[in-house]
């Protein structure tokens, strides 16, 4: 799924979103559907993102999940060091799915995982001159994919979704 090149950027007078809320509006005309072209619209454009995020991750021979871990890791700074729980806990992930992303991410020589200096039951995950080197590669490319999602509007339109966005999030507390 290709989001519209710069060109086609404008929105089409009647989308996927128009339609159900006119169906909904002849079925239910007692309720307001107006929240629908908002939430509608912004659940669609994020599927649409994740497959298009999701295959620059793939071109590196990584997961999205794989992707989370390793960029933690890398923007976490010299050592590239961070124990399990904390990494689980920035990635928002249950240390069960931490388990089975670090697994993967080992056996491929991109991770190590050792005891805690000061607990001997902890873990500690440490980025490897590999991991650094993929992560890197990757970040490289995600960020240039971003800039050609982001490009389709214009710079003061992304500015102000962004406004929008986070005073959204903020006020529903997602932080």
């Amino acid at each position: 799924m290709s989001l519209p090149e710069p060109s086609d950027a404008l929105p089409a007078a009647r989308d996927h979103v128009a339609a159900l809320q006119a169906e909904w509006r002849r079925e239910r005309p007692d309720l307001d559907v107006g929240p629908q072209g908002v939430v509608g619209r912004l659940h669609r454009l994020a599927k649409a993102l994740t497959a298009e995020l999701v295959a620059v991750y793939a071109q590196h021979g990584l997961t999205e999940g794989e992707f989370d871990v390793l960029a933690t890791l890398r923007r976490s700074g010299e050592p590239f060091t961070l124990a399990a729980g904390e990494l689980a806990a920035r990635t928002m992930v249950t240390t069960g799915g931490m388990t089975k992303r670090l697994d993967r991410l080992e056996s491929s020589g991109l991770v190590t995982r050792t005891r805690a200096d000061d607990d001997g039951r902890g873990r500690v995950v440490t980025l490897t001159a590999d991991g650094r080197s993929r992560i890197d590669a990757a970040f490289t490319d995600h960020i240039a994919n971003e800039h050609r999602l982001l490009d389709v509007l214009e710079p003061a339109d992304a500015a102000d979704l962004e406004r929008l966005l986070t005073t959204w999030g903020s006020r529903l507390e997602l932080d």
